[in-house]
């Protein structure tokens, strides 16, 4: 059975994420197998499997960082929010139907085997389990029959590093807050903390870190700067969002995302932003849509509430009169859908009903109760316009969707529109490249200014810079006794 260490988080949005899949990636670099764990997550970036299973991106991205193909296993339960207090409820990669949040919690403890047998499965077949926690341990409404932070640590008698986000300030406070909070058990449990996104001078923070391992009795396992590497999000608490991020001024070609309230798989074009001399941008006001030169509507989880807020937002007529101008729009999955004349909801799969498209597309789309899951690879249907040099275009990526549209093509256009149910198209470097070309053409710059690349190596790169920092900022030789020692 493997050895297993778990991160546990102040808050969400502490770092959990990456610092799992940086410990990933060191222990892959040492020659150890390794899989990350998390048995459930919440978010609405998923990913589709070999075995057309449903899971967490953040768990693939970590096990990109293993080298190894994202496993069910490693993400047992997934929930996708469909509202502020209702969720999509997947387990081991499959709806199961939308609960409330308090049904949900009723429920959950019936889940438990499932979480173990997928984890016990795991760890058969590996020497390391990095496990990763969700928000904070701390919740003390959510203690009761826990199964994503002690409960979990519990159940895989996995000892616990705490990670505190000191980029929000508190960090101290946060920490010794953590522990107060915790019952003796779980306390015995944690055997180190960890200051994470610290930007300045370490030697500053000393005094207090001591101070803290004196009130909690637990010692700092280091101190890990604040790293800017480009990997894949978990959810919507993304930086991304963040119009500041991104220096539109400054780049060659811009691009727009529609952010729609309930956009899923957005690391879908992560890729885009990656590249030098590309600005890609998240706008949901008419304010900040100005002059882009590609506007894409991208997935989400709720396509007609979505639609409807689109038209109320006024961003509707925005992309409309982008598109009259003879400007570039893609759609994916429900921004696909959203493109076509008329979706139909018979079913109430989502809100019921009918409603009308933009017409920017003629497809109708009609929901159905089945889920469309699987991955996809082969070559582009013909298309025609500005991005016609897309035609057969060899591809790679999944496809996730509750509706149907009537059309066979795997990505169609009408002029200047398209529009596919393929995930992660961007990720092939002959359509990004073939796509930016082509804007670039459009606005007289040479091609040869904006650089497309390898998005797999690109990745692996960030990976191993991710556990350069970690190796500096962290006493790993106390981490492997810890896993030597267990509980």
């Amino acid at each position: 059975m493997a050895k297993a260490i778990m991160i546990q988080g102040t808050a969400s949005n502490s770092g959990k994420s990456l610092l799992t899949a940086g410990l990933c990636r060191i222990f892959k670099q040492d020659g150890y197998k390794v899989a990350p764990f998390k048995s459930q997550n919440m978010a609405l970036n998923s990913f589709i499997t070999q075995d057309g299973l449903e899971m967490a991106r953040a768990q693939v991205m970590q096990a990109e960082a293993c080298e190894i193909d994202p496993d069910i296993r490693m993400n047992p339960i997934l929930l996708k929010p469909t509202s502020d207090s209702r969720s999509q409820v997947i387990v081991n990669g499959e709806s199961i139907g939308d609960m409330k949040a308090s049904d949900y919690f009723a429920y959950k403890k019936n889940i438990i085997p499932k979480i173990m047998e997928a984890f016990e499965s795991l760890s058969k077949e590996n020497d390391i389990i990095v496990i990763e926690g969700a928000g904070s341990p701390a919740e003390i409404n959510l203690k009761h029959d826990d199964i994503v932070n002690m409960g979990m640590a519990t159940m895989a008698k996995s000892p616990v590093l705490i990670a505190g986000d000191i980029d929000r300030g508190g960090v101290f406070a946060s920490l010794a807050g953590t522990m107060l909070l915790l019952n003796e058990d779980e306390k015995r449990m944690v055997k180190g903390f960890i200051i994470n996104k610290f930007r300045g001078d370490a030697a500053i923070l000393q005094p207090g870190l001591k101070m803290l391992e004196d009130r909690i009795k637990i010692p700092s396992i280091g101190i890990v700067p604040f790293i800017d590497i480009k990997v894949d999000d978990e959810d919507s608490l993304t930086g991304r969002f963040d119009k500041s991020t991104y220096r539109e001024g400054e780049a060659l070609l811009d691009i727009v995302v529609i952010r729609l309230p309930r956009i899923s798989n957005f690391t879908d074009f992560n890729p885009l932003g990656y590249i030098d001399g590309v600005s890609l941008r998240y706008v949901d006001s008419v304010m900040d849509f100005k002059m882009p030169d590609l506007v894409i509507l991208p997935g989400t989880k709720n396509t007609l509430s979505d639609l409807a807020w689109l038209r109320q937002s006024g961003l509707d007529r925005a992309l409309l009169e982008h598109a009259r101008q003879g400007k570039p729009v893609i759609g994916i999955c429900g921004g696909y859908q959203m493109l076509g004349e008329n979706l139909s909801d018979p079913h109430g799969v989502e809100d019921g009903g009918q409603m009308q498209g933009l017409g920017l597309l003629p497809y109708n789309t009609l929901f159905t109760k089945e889920k469309v899951r699987t991955q996809t690879k082969g070559t582009l249907s013909e298309v025609s316009g500005i991005f016609s040099a897309l035609s057969g275009a060899a591809y790679e990526g999944y496809e996730i969707h509750m509706g149907i549209t009537e059309t066979a093509k795997n990505i169609v256009n009408e002029r200047n529109v398209y529009g596919t149910y393929i995930h992660g198209i961007f990720d092939c470097e002959r359509i990004t490249k073939s796509i930016l070309d082509e804007l670039c053409g459009l606005k007289g710059i040479h091609p040869s200014k904006i650089n497309a690349f390898d998005i797999k190596k690109f990745k692996l790169s960030q990976y191993d810079i991710l556990a350069d920092s970690l190796r500096k900022s962290l006493d790993m030789k106390h981490i492997h006794r810890i896993l030597a020692e267990g509980l």
